[in-house]
């Protein structure tokens, strides 16, 4: 069902997201809430898949998209005014609820904004304050009714300050990333049975992919003087799709960017290694048991400060999650082409180091269930329906 299809006078829910994976996320959700609620409507901001299901985005999701603190700066001013759009819609269709995913740098500000309305507010996916510059926690109190988080010690961490805090199991877990065919994989692109792939994830983001992929491209020259065969796969959204191929045209092998979500996940299958940048990419790859190294690299003021304001001891999340340098990190000044080089290597050529962080993916995974083994996204959707059920609401 459409939004134009549904009865003007049922529930209008205001969504936001900010990035590809919010709008992943946002299309689940809405998916969801359909399932139990056919007469909802939608507005709001996302991209195509929350645009699949029946959301008018009030302007494009990727403007939304930018990284690092540096890195907005020339941006702020027509974030302001997309920020000022948002909250004139909201005062305008008066929704039932608004819920904001992700994208915490504009989500929050939007959430504030719209305080004086007294229209309910959720924020799905919990701004990483644990990690760094936790006193943040103390501007949250009034932002939204509720919070529902992905990851499970984030309930208890939110709610020791006064917030209410749901965890709904990790989205990752839908994600179909554990289900590709590898021969299918192989056969649609004509590659040997024996040639080992390379998965390079340099980010969803216009502002990330530029910085990774030229140092990805020097690795990738190292790498096939030891390894001639290898083939390198670049899964990234459509969005940033004609970006990287543009990048890598000049590269010694051309990888094979893939865009679709099943030809990712056969990819996955296929794979030996996978070279990636930290995010949600480390459980997806977890999920789909590829072994892999993380890697990252940001303006080296934006790393400067961040160095000063982290509290915790690695950036990958599945490491976060296994309390273990399971993966390599190879950050900043590690983000060499020959220090990646020698770790994807290793990765490809060592089956105990690669079948190590197998058995560590299995065991951090099955902490990222929902309450009572339920589907993330079924789980948010009744915390989102309960919240509608409320006086007021």
């Amino acid at each position: 069902m459409s939004a134009s299809d549904a009865r003007a006078d049922a529930p209008l829910i205001w969504i936001l997201a900010g990035e590809a994976s919010g709008d992943v996320l946002g299309a689940r959700l809405m998916a969801a809430l359909r399932l139990r609620r056919p007469d909802l409507r939608f507005a709001g901001v996302g991209g195509q898949r929350m645009q699949e299901q029946g959301l008018r985005s009030l302007f494009p999701m990727h403007e939304l998209a930018v990284m690092g603190l540096v890195e907005i700066l020339p941006r702020i001013r027509s974030l302001s005014r997309r920020l000022d759009d948002a909250v004139r819609d909201i005062e305008r269709t008066r929704p039932a609820l608004v819920v904001t995913i992700d994208s915490p740098g504009f989500a929050l500000r939007l959430l504030r904004r719209i305080a004086p309305l007294a229209i309910p507010r959720a924020h799905y996916v919990a701004p990483q304050v644990w990690a760094w510059r936790e006193h943040r926690v103390r501007e949250f109190p009034g932002l939204w009714e509720r919070l529902l988080v992905l990851l499970p010690f984030e309930e208890a961490f939110f709610r020791r300050h006064g917030l209410d805090a749901r965890f709904v199991g990790h989205p990752v877990l839908q994600s179909g990333a554990n289900t590709g065919d590898a021969a299918a994989f192989r056969k649609r692109h004509d590659l040997s049975h024996d040639a080992p792939i390379v998965i390079l994830m340099p980010g969803s983001r216009r502002s990330e992919a530029p910085r990774l992929l030229p140092v990805f491209g020097r690795m990738l020259s190292l790498l096939r003087q030891r390894i001639p065969n290898v083939v390198p796969v670049i899964p990234v959204s459509p969005v940033v799709a004609k970006t990287v191929l543009n990048a890598t045209a000049r590269w010694p092998t051309q990888p094979i960017i893939v865009t679709e979500v099943n030809d990712k996940h056969d990819a996955f299958a296929a794979a030996s290694a996978a070279l990636t940048k930290s995010g949600t990419s480390t459980l997806e790859l977890a999920l789909a048991g590829v072994p892999m190294a993380v890697t990252y690299r940001v303006n080296p003021l934006t790393a400067a400060i961040a160095r000063r304001l982290i509290r915790v001891p690695y950036v990958a999340m599945v490491n976060l999650l296994a309390e273990s340098g399971l993966v390599p990190e190879l950050l900043q000044g590690d983000c060499r082409p020959d220090v990646l080089a020698d770790a994807v290597e290793r990765l490809i050529t060592d089956r105990q180091t690669a079948e190590a962080q197998r058995a560590g993916f299995q065991t951090l995974l099955e902490g990222l269930r929902g309450p009572g083994g339920a589907i993330p996204a079924d789980a948010a959707a009744e915390e989102i329906l309960s919240m509608l059920d409320q006086p007021g609401a």
